[in-house]
């Protein structure tokens, strides 16, 4: 099997001056984890869940909010994504993607055919193409 094979093609981007008060409502309201960041139709970076609570105050929604914690919601994607992204080939193997992915310690591949973006493999795709293959059998 190939990236192409359980690729997902719908993709949620963004864009490098999105806030992050609408990156966090894109995921309270979407059940996927990673937004790929586009600048004039190419891809520039990735921003996951993960990068967005660590740049978020904790402090948000509580109490003990203070104006320097709802500010945490005015910084952009390009100052809390990750640039230069690891990117695959949807003709490469999946056994490939999962190594790369282990290997680099990242969550998602972008996937660009002739430079375009056309997909996105996330770990929780690898695992449920592996889990269809019988992967664990035995």
């Amino acid at each position: 099997m190939h990236v192409a094979d359980i690729m997902t093609t719908r993709l949620a981007t963004i864009a490098m001056d999105d806030r992050l008060e609408t990156i966090k409502e894109i995921f309270d309201q979407a059940p996927f984890r990673h937004l790929l960041v586009v600048e004039e139709g190419e891809l520039v970076g990735v921003l996951t869940d993960t990068d967005l609570f660590q740049a978020l105050s904790p402090y948000l929604g509580s109490q003990t909010e203070q104006l320097r914690d709802v500010q945490t919601l005015h910084k952009r994607a390009h100052q809390v994504m990750t640039r230069h992204p690891i990117t695959v080939s949807p003709r490469m193997s999946l056994q490939a993607a999962a190594s790369l992915m282990l290997d680099k310690g990242v969550s998602c591949l972008p996937v660009l055919d002739n430079g375009e973006l056309v997909g996105i493999v996330t770990w929780k795709d690898l695992l449920r193409a592996c889990i269809n293959q019988g992967c664990f059998q035995g």
